[in-house]
Order: structure tokens, then C-alpha cells, then sequence
């Protein structure tokens, strides 16, 4: 998928398709999305992008390779690539004729049918781009000046075909609500700026996205040889890549541009090193958190026990980065044998704490910690 605002998307020559996120954010269903990429795969077995490439050998390289490499790159490096081959989304080697156009729909068409989605969602996909785009369509329906005339065609392959729709699995909805927690997408006119990936050090408040309450009911991970959590089974375990885990409920973790956080939920790492002192190893600890989250405000520490160890836990307020709404942060920590500190980072909306509070609590005194 590519993070741009325009809705578009295309597939080259061996099957590498490309969605832009203002084509997954258009489309009304699942159905609707699954059908552009039947369309799209329907260029690719009837090797429409290679009689095209055949046609204009000699666009071929930097046309190509430069919109491809635009797309993927992002940010500084994909910029100079895509100014340097004059990047669009509607290169030549993209724009096929309406005689390829009619032959994607119908064999999209049947791909769909096959796959257990109704034909007509292509059809309506073409309607929700004509409402959105009006006599500005984007460069994916270019060939057709009226999209009027696919959805009539479409439909007629539809009532032809046999079809056993499948049930829907939820997962689109979930996909959109990750993308509506991140930050607005860029256009392709910034991202040839510099104005759009480029930024990931910056970030938009995002819409107010429901998230649901902790489950009562718990199940365990192992993230690690010495480490045991118990969550409330609607909490997922989301690796950071640094070495952390987080484990969050849908929409409760946002990532974008390179960035992760979370608004809801828990996130475990490890402190190397220290003085031995669990105090000023906290304080320390804190102090580093302070460093890249500078609302950080302190509402005391208490003792505490973690997995049945002694700990502290640090309770803090905070301005959130990602909604822009107050938080509360709590940060709990305890050594290890080996003289590190295991922490935990609990957040939740200020507003929504007293739900999540019992849950943090929960879960620390449910780790399970065999460093032994």
C-alpha cells in the first residue's frame, strides 16, 4: 500500500500491485477494495503492461523504475527519484487502452466471483470514485471518461456469473480503522515536495477512535525465555522492533511513517545496566523517557510488586502526541538478576483511566518472572 491521499492504484509486469491509501479509505466494503484488485491483477495475467512496454522500449527504464522506485522509496530518497523521472501514478506504461481496460473488468469480474465476493462491488467502486472525483477522475480510470458505461458492462458480466459470496471478515473495517489513526495522508504533489514522508517527525492528532474497555477474561504470552504476561484477551501482541512488546486493543496502537505508539494498553522492555539501586535506576529511566516526551509531568511513585518482586510504579500525566488529549502513564520497574531493569509503560486516556486501571494492576501482578 502507498501512503498517498490520491485514489489510484496499479499493478506492473509480474504481479506487484500497489494501493493507494486513498483508495482503501474511498472504498464503502471489503468487496469494493477486493475489486480494484481484481481489475488490477486482470492487467497483469493478460499481460497488458507488457504489449505496452513493448510499444515504448524506450521509456522503459527511467519512466518505469522511477515511478516504482518513487512509490516505494518515500521521503527524501523517493522524492529525488520521482522529480527525477517526472513521477505520476498515470506513466505511460500504466494508461492502457479501453479495449485492455473493458478485458480487466470483465476477467476482474470473474477472478471476483471466484474468490467469493459479488462483481458488483467493482461496479460500485467505479461509482464511489465518479462521486468522489467527478470530471477529475483520477489517472486509474483516465481511459474512461465515463465510468457510467463500466459499471453497465460489469453488471452484465455479474448476472452471468455464479456467485457464492463469502462472509465478511471484518478485516477491512480494522484496516480502516488503523489508517484513520495515523497521520492524513500525503498528496502526490508533497510527497514530490519533500513534504510528506519526509515529516515523520512530526505528527496530526487523529480522529477519536472508539477503543473497547479491557476484557474481563485474560490470556497469556511469552514474549521472552524469562517473562510470562497475562492481558485481557482483547489486547494483541504488537513487537516494536526495538526489543519491546506492546500489547494493545484494536486501535489503541498507531504506526506511521516509522513511528509507533500506543494510546491504550501496556508495553514491557529492559533497562541494561545500572547501579544495582532500584530507585535511581527508575529515576534514571524516567528521566530518558522525559528526554522525547517533554509533557511528562510526575504524580508520585509508590512501592509496588511486580510478579511478586519488589517494584515501583511512577504515575504520570501527559499530553498525547497522537489524539492530543490528556493521558496518564504509569511506569512500573523492578531489577533482575542480572542487574537490569525490567519495566512496564501503562497508558490510557485520562478520561477512560478508571477502566484500565484494575487491568495494569492485573497485569502486574500476573508476570511471571524466571530470570533464575
Amino acid at each position: 500500500m502507498v501512503n498517498q491521499k490520491e485514489i489510484n492504484a496499479f499493478a506492473l509486469p509480474g504481479g506487484p500491485m500497489f494501493l493507494n491509501r486513498g483508495m482503501i479509505e474511498a472504498a464503502k466494503s471489503e468487496g469494493e477494495v477486493a475489486g480494484v484488485m481484481g481489475h488490477e491483477i486482470s492487467h497483469v495475467a493478460l499481460r497488458h503492461g507488457t504489449a505496452q512496454a513493448t510499444k515504448g522500449q524506450k521509456f522503459q527504464l527511467g519512466a518505469l523504475l522511477g515511478q516504482v522506485a518513487g512509490a516505494v522509496v518515500g521521503g527524501t530518497a523517493g522524492a529525488v527519484i520521482a522529480q527525477g523521472s517526472q513521477f505520476t501514478l498515470g506513466t505511460y506504461f500504466l494508461k492502457y487502452s479501453r479495449e485492455y481496460e473493458s478485458q480487466a473488468d470483465l476477467l476482474g469480474a470473474q477472478i471476483l466471483a471466484r474468490a467469493g465476493y459479488d462483481p458488483r462491488q467493482m461496479a460500485n467502486m467505479f461509482k464511489t470514485i465518479e462521486a468522489q472525483g467527478g470530471s477529475k477522475q483520477p489517472q486509474w480510470m483516465s481511459s474512461h471518461p465515463n465510468p457510467g458505461n463500466r459499471y453497465e458492462a460489469i453488471n452484465r458480466e455479474a448476472a452471468a456469473l455464479k456467485v457464492q459470496v463469502r462472509a465478511d471478515t471484518g478485516e477491512f473495517q480494522a484496516a480502516r480503522g488503523r489508517l484513520t489513526a495515523m497521520s492524513p495522508a500525503p498528496t502526490a504533489e508533497e510527497i514530490a515536495k519533500n513534504k510528506g514522508n519526509a515529516g515523520a517527525g512530526s505528527s496530526a492528532p487523529r480522529a477519536n477512535i472508539r477503543v473497547e474497555p479491557p476484557s474481563a477474561s485474560q490470556r497469556t504470552y511469552q514474549p521472552g525465555n524469562f517473562l510470562r504476561v497475562t492481558v485481557p484477551t482483547n489486547w494483541n501482541q504488537i513487537s516494536t522492533g526495538d526489543g519491546g512488546v506492546t500489547y494493545a486493543p484494536e486501535g489503541g496502537y498507531v504506526e506511521s511513517n516509522g513511528r509507533s505508539a500506543f494510546t491504550h494498553g501496556v508495553q514491557f522492555g529492559v533497562a541494561q545496566g545500572g547501579s544495582g539501586n532500584l530507585q535511581r535506576d527508575t529515576d534514571q529511566l524516567l528521566q530518558d523517557f522525559a528526554k522525547s516526551n517533554p509533557n511528562l509531568r510526575s504524580r508520585g511513585s509508590r512501592s509496588d510488586s511486580l510478579g511478586g518482586r519488589t517494584g515501583l510504579t511512577t504515575t504520570l500525566s501527559n499530553t498525547s502526541d497522537v489524539s492530543g488529549r490528556p493521558e496518564l502513564v504509569s511506569v512500573s520497574t523492578t531489577k533482575l538478576r542480572n542487574g537490569n531493569t525490567l519495566f512496564m509503560i501503562a497508558v490510557a486516556p485520562e478520561s477512560d483511566y478508571d477502566d484500565y486501571e484494575t487491568a495494569f494492576g492485573r497485569v502486574r501482578q500476573g508476570l511471571q518472572i524466571t530470570d533464575r
